[in-house]
């Protein structure tokens, strides 16, 4: 069998792999809004969303035995697609608001099996030799998905706004996307290699596969610190965790209620592309910095970014600028911020899951990292009514000491070998 070469199906698949994310974690943020849901609902209805992605540990290994890697991934990938054309259909239906949850249900479920999948076939298709080339390559091209999905999309709907209805232009956008999807099904379905180590179990003794999850699930909580591991992983990003879901509702939102009045397009162009750049940025530079000094030199110069950019939203929300370049600039600070403090969340990620079965322990981290996201998301809604958007983020701003409390209680062995920070490919 020919040999493909990774530069023909790594870029596509991990495009795959972010679109789907984007859409449910962000882009459906703009949607409900502009179809006219408060922000309590908004910010409740898409936390929810995040649940696939928290219990992915759980059928992780359901994925790994019942079929082989390849063909999970097409197979989400057609899914995909068809809950994105399902997606569309519903924007013009009379119960949108129940169809539209439903379909987002479905492309987060598949989204998150694709992950499994994906990342697990990358391993088996590349010699690990390729494995270390190409994971700044399948990173980048997950970056791109996200400025496809935050900035592209949202913008192409924000100028199909301006000639339709809401429901009309983004039925138009949904429907783009999932033949754009539908195609990339059927790219992979014909051109993705098959590697010989992606066979499929031909007898799976399930009784033992159940007493050794429980047995590697009983042992990550049996780790050293485990305690003060887990509120760093849920604790650490909460000001962001509410950030996310209010920012693009107080830019969206009208001047007469404490918001700046972008258009979807506008909003597009900050936050989903100059955004995405400052994060991508900001990721790199962390990468480049833990693997010169380590994490346990740049641990607090990383907090310091994370929490302190959080401030720009407390002078966007107090003086309500009007100008495009300056909430621009604004938000590619936060956003560079952000990345460059993610690192620390990363890399610490990978320090507490190291030992005997770091692999599984390090889904389990990843689990409770969408934790952190999906619960103060929830919430955040409801509190930005209740106090408005300026007192939200002076809230917000002032639980950033609770970053600074949980970062002071883990401790980093001085043997921590940083450089294993490049093996992760960072999602926000």
């Amino acid at each position: 069998m020919k040999q493909r070469s990774p530069w023909g199906w790594i870029p596509t698949l991990y495009t795959a792999e972010g679109i789907p994310y984007v859409i449910v974690m962000s882009v459906a943020t703009v949607m409900y809004e502009r179809m006219g849901l408060t922000n309590a609902q908004i910010a409740l209805y898409t936390s929810w969303l995040y649940l696939p992605w928290v219990i992915k540990p759980f059928w992780s290994p359901i994925v790994d035995l019942l079929r082989n890697k390849r063909w999970w991934i097409v197979i989400m990938q057609l899914i995909i697609g068809a809950a994105l054309g399902g997606l569309a259909f519903s924007m013009q239906l009379p119960y949108f608001l129940q169809c539209s949850l439903a379909m987002l249900w479905l492309m987060a479920f598949s989204s998150a099996t694709h992950d499994i999948a994906a990342d697990g076939f990358y391993l088996l298709a590349l010699s690990p030799k390729e494995q270390a080339f190409f994971v700044g390559i399948r990173s980048t091209f997950y970056r791109i998905a996200s400025i496809v999905g935050q900035g592209l999309l949202i913008m192409i709907a924000g100028t199909l706004e301006s000639h339709y209805r809401p429901a009309q232009a983004w039925s138009i956008t949904f429907t783009l996307t999932a033949v754009a999807f539908l195609l990339l099904f059927l790219y992979h379905w014909r051109f993705l290699p098959r590697p010989a180590a992606d066979v499929t179990s031909k007898q799976v003794d399930w009784h033992n596969v159940t007493a050794n999850f429980i047995d590697t699930f009983v042992s990550f909580f049996r780790k050293p610190q485990i305690v003060v591991g887990l509120l760093f992983i849920l604790l650490y990003r909460l000001p962001e965790a509410l950030l996310v879901k209010i920012c693009p509702l107080f830019m969206l939102g009208k001047p007469n209620d404490g918001g700046l009045g972008l258009s979807t397009g506008e909003l597009g162009w900050v936050q989903g592309t100059v955004g995405v750049i400052g994060l991508t940025l900001g990721g790199i530079l962390g990468g480049w910095a833990a693997e010169r000094g380590g994490l346990k030199r740049w641990l607090w110069p990383m907090v310091l970014s994370i929490t302190l950019p959080d401030a720009v939203y407390i002078v966007l929300a107090y003086f309500q600028p009007d100008n495009l370049t300056f909430v621009s600039v604004c938000t590619f600070i936060e956003q560079f911020g952000y990345g460059f403090g993610f690192t620390a969340y990363m890399l610490y990620l990978m320090y507490f899951s190291r030992g005997k079965s770091s692999t599984a322990h390090y889904a389990f981290c990843t689990g409770f990292m969408a934790l952190g996201m999906m619960l103060p998301g929830m919430v955040a809604g409801y509190l930005q009514e209740a106090v408005g958007y300026l007192n939200f983020f002076i809230i917000t701003m002032m639980l950033c000491t609770l970053t600074f409390i949980v970062a002071s209680l883990i401790k980093i062995d001085k043997d921590f070998d940083e450089s294993n920070e490049e093996e992760i490919a960072v999602k926000n």
